[in-house]
Parts: structure tokens; sequence; C-alpha cells
């Protein structure tokens, strides 16, 4: 069992504004986010959400536009989208979004959390977003043109954002501009958001990449491979299967020189998507979510000083009629650890379930909730499930405030404190035209789970629904979520 990093005492804790925002008349020489793990717990309660909502593959020619939602139980406007910002152009698929500073940063009083970078993961284009300004109304601040990206990095399909601790911005990549797999990484200037070339160095680089999580106490970079943007990019084709068209490998780095060390293989076809260390930036261990595979892996430091992983959870696959392939997967698409390094949660969009375990020890997780909110094996669609290892019977179509939610649960972002987990349904827009065709006709939902903390377990908050079907230009496909204080996924402490 890793131990937890005890709060530094000599920083004090962070005072933040409503909106999460360090209140720079109170605590201007502590610089962006918060000394440690456990002094972020301590933050304030979230009150407003950053969700990018996609418009591309549902048959309406708007472009994608940043949703703000508040999500204070006091406010008249709770659950409501109060902000939305459409982007310059037609079809970018945002995705995944960063910060320009994080707690990577703490202690430079120079950095502000202000901006919200938003790569676009078909278009290639990065929007650099002003939410400091006013983070009730956030406003556009810069376009970086994915001319720019294919030139300066021969990269292209831009996905996860972080923000370094040098005040660098660093984006991952699935692959070069033709669409074909490259793990590689694009480094943007933190004051000016230029690009300035590539983060890697060396000919040698991975065939595909996804994710990336960094640990500089420990000189390492691990990045995951979902898999070849122009294969992937249409749908799923199971044809695509046993032909090395999906990832298998966490990447390891050497964060010092650059450079690519280490593949540590995780499966055919496991297709890993996120990871995350622990937040203790001593630990030398995280979890990776293998979404095809639908398993979860540990992966460590060994002895030796180099990197190894082993499957400590895998969700049953379940035998079916009426659906794509005879065995359906879980289909893990999203992970996260809360702050104090007790609890793993992850999402399984195609069972539609959200579990979390308890991870005190790391090795053994241990199942402590799980809650059902939509899929595709409820009672009454056209999957019948023959063969089932977890579930007696099929579950309930999942009904909040009367609407029946379409799709299943996909991202996850935990509050600081750990209390309330908030859920998205939409995976990516082309996998939710052919999984679940009637999200795209009645838009994703925001739903909150309140967590117990102390033993374990989940339970829906039915007062809590931002319905995206309801929106001016037509229903949309929410992803992710960001408080602007910064959260549990984006936040790396070094």
């Amino acid at each position: 069992m890793t131990q937890l990093l005890v709060p530094s005492s000599s920083h004090a804790l962070p005072k933040l504004d409503g909106c999460g925002h360090l209140a720079p008349d109170k605590c201007g020489a502590c610089g962006p986010g918060f000394a440690s793990p456990l002094d972020a717990m301590k933050g304030p309660r979230e009150e407003l959400v950053y969700v990018p909502c996609i418009y591309r593959n549902t048959g309406r020619k708007k472009p994608d536009f940043l949703a703000t939602v508040d999500i204070n139980p006091q406010s008249p406007h709770y659950c409501q989208v109060i902000h939305r910002l459409p982007m310059p152009n037609v079809g970018d698929e945002l995705h995944h979004s960063g910060w320009n500073t994080c707690s990577s940063c703490f202690g430079d009083a120079t950095k502000k959390r202000n901006r919200l970078i938003l790569p676009s993961f078909i278009s290639s284009r990065i929007y650099v977003v002003d939410v400091g300004t006013d983070p009730r109304a956030p406003r556009l601040f810069k376009v970086v043109n994915p001319e720019d990206v294919f030139w300066k990095c021969s990269l292209g399909y831009p996905h996860t954002s972080h923000c370094l601790g040098s005040g660098e911005i660093m984006i991952s990549a699935l692959g070069d501009p033709a669409g074909s797999g490259k793990g590689g990484f694009i480094l943007l200037d933190g004051d000016t958001f230029d690009i300035k070339g590539n983060w890697e160095k060396g000919d040698k680089i991975p065939s595909m990449g996804y994710d990336f999580w960094y640990q500089p106490r420990h000189n390492v970079l691990i990045s995951t491979e979902w898999g070849i943007p122009k294969c992937l990019g249409y749908g799923f084709d199971p044809s695509d299967l046993k032909k090395g068209r999906y990832g298998r490998h966490l990447n390891v780095w050497d964060w010092t020189t650059r450079t690519y060390i280490q593949a540590i293989d995780v499966g055919e076809d496991a297709a890993p998507l996120e990871i995350r260390f622990l937040h203790n930036p001593d630990a030398a261990e995280g979890y990776v979510g293998c979404t095809i595979s639908s398993a979860i892996h540990r992966f460590y430091k060994t002895k030796q000083g180099d990197w190894a992983a082993e499957k400590v959870i895998q969700v049953p696959s379940k035998k079916v009629e009426g659906w794509l392939l005879p065995d359906m997967p879980g289909f893990i698409t999203d992970i996260l650890i809360s702050l104090d390094d007790r609890f793993l949660y992850f999402s399984n969009w195609l069972h539609g379930d959200i579990r979390q375990y308890d991870i005190s020890d790391t090795r053994k997780p241990r199942l402590v909730g799980q809650v059902f909110l939509g899929g595709s094996i409820t009672k009454g669609g056209p999957v019948t499930v023959c063969r089932d290892e977890e579930l007696q019977s099929q579950p309930d179509p999942f009904v909040i405030q009367g609407k029946r939610v379409q799709g299943g649960p996909q991202m996850i972002q935990l509050s600081l404190d750990g209390q309330r987990l908030y859920v998205t349904t939409s995976l990516y827009s082309a996998w939710d035209r052919q999984f679940y065709p009637d999200l795209i006709e009645d838009g994703s939902v925001m739903l909150q789970l309140d967590v117990d903390t102390e033993c374990g377990g989940l339970t829906v908050n039915r007062s809590f629904l931002v319905d995206f079907g309801k929106e001016p230009d037509g229903p949309c496909l929410a992803h992710e979520i960001r408080y602007p204080g910064g959260d549990c996924t984006s936040d790396i402490w070094v």
C-alpha cells in the first residue's frame, strides 16, 4: 500500500473564490492549484463546470461549443447551461481539455489558471479559451490552426492536454496528419500558445498514441494507445480486430531525455485508454483502463528500475444476442482516482455501470460501489443477455426526472472532497451514432452520484440532471467535465 502524501506544513492552504480560482489578494504568492493532493481535498465545493458539446455526426450542421453549467445547489440556475461558447468552425469534435497551468506550477506566483486548452480530435485545431476574465462566460482567446500542428510536429488527432511544471503545455496525439497511427506530443508555449514543436526526441516513437501522465520524481512519462485514427475514426469495425489496428501497449518515456524507452504489453486489442498515476507524487504506480479487453491494469516501477503491469480487475464479457458480436465487453472508457488515493472509479460504457473500488491495497482492488445508468443490456431493448457471470437479470432502463437516459455512463469527474461523482454519456460521435443511435436523437446528459467515502457506495442524486437534449440548436453530445479550479484528472503534483 502506498502511503498518502502528507500536506506540506511549509505552504498555507490557498484560498479560492466561489468559482474555484485562487483569490490573488489573499494568496498571490502561492501560484495556481494546491500544495498537495490532500490540500486540494480541502478546496471549495465546485459551483461551475465546463463541458465540451459536440454536433459532429448528429446531422446538425452546427459548431461544437463549450458549455458552462451551474452546479451550485443554492443557485436559481442549478443544473442549467448558463453560457455557450460556439467554436468558429464546424466538425471539430472537441474531446478532452486541459489547463494552461495547474498544481504542477504551485509556488510560481507568475502563473494563473486562466486558459482552457481545447484540442479538436478530428480537425486537429487547438482552441485556447479565456476562462479567467469571466469564469461564467468564457471567451475564445486563440486558435492554433491544424496546418501548424501538421507542419511543425507531423502529428494530427490531438487528444490529452496537460500543463507542465515548466509552464509549457503538452498535448498527446493519436496519429500523423494522414490518419496513420503515431504516438507523439505537441508542445505549446505557455504564454503565447504558439507551437514550439515536438516534446519527444529521437527517432524511436510508438506506433499509436492516446492519453498520458507524467511523474518527474520517477523520471517517467507513460502514454497509452487507442488505435489507428483512420480506422477507428468512422466507427468500430470488428474486422479491424486481430489486425494490429488497436493498441496493446503502455509506452514508457524517459522524462529528462524525452526518449521512448520501453513498451509494456497489456494484450492484443486491449486498447488502453485513460491512464492515472496515484496522486501522491512519491508513488511509482497507477492504473490504466483497457477498453476492448475491459480490464484494469496496475502499472508500477520494479526493483530493477524499469516498469511493469499486472491485471488487477477484469470485467467479464456477457454472452448476448441482437448485438454486433456474440460477446459484449464492458468497454471501460474512463477511470479516475480520488485525491487521497483511496478509491478507483471507472465507467463501463456498453454494460452501463459505474464502479467504485477500494484501492487501499493497490494490488487487490475491492468493489465497494456500483450503479447502472443506462447501457446496452437494459430490459426491453434489442439485446438479450444469454449468459452473465455477474448479474441475475438485465438491469432496468435508467429514468430520471421522467427522461429515459440513452447511451451509457462515459466521462466521469470527482469533486475535490470525493463526495460527488459527475457523469456524462457521450464517448465519440461516430461511435455514439453506431452503438447508441437514440443518443444522437435525444442528446446526452450529465448526472451526479453521491459517494460514500467511509465504506464505499454510489447513489444517484435524483435532483440532478443536465439535459443536453434541450439545447437551443438541437440535442448535442456532452463529453469531458472540468472545474474552473482544477480537478483530479487534470492536476499533477511534482
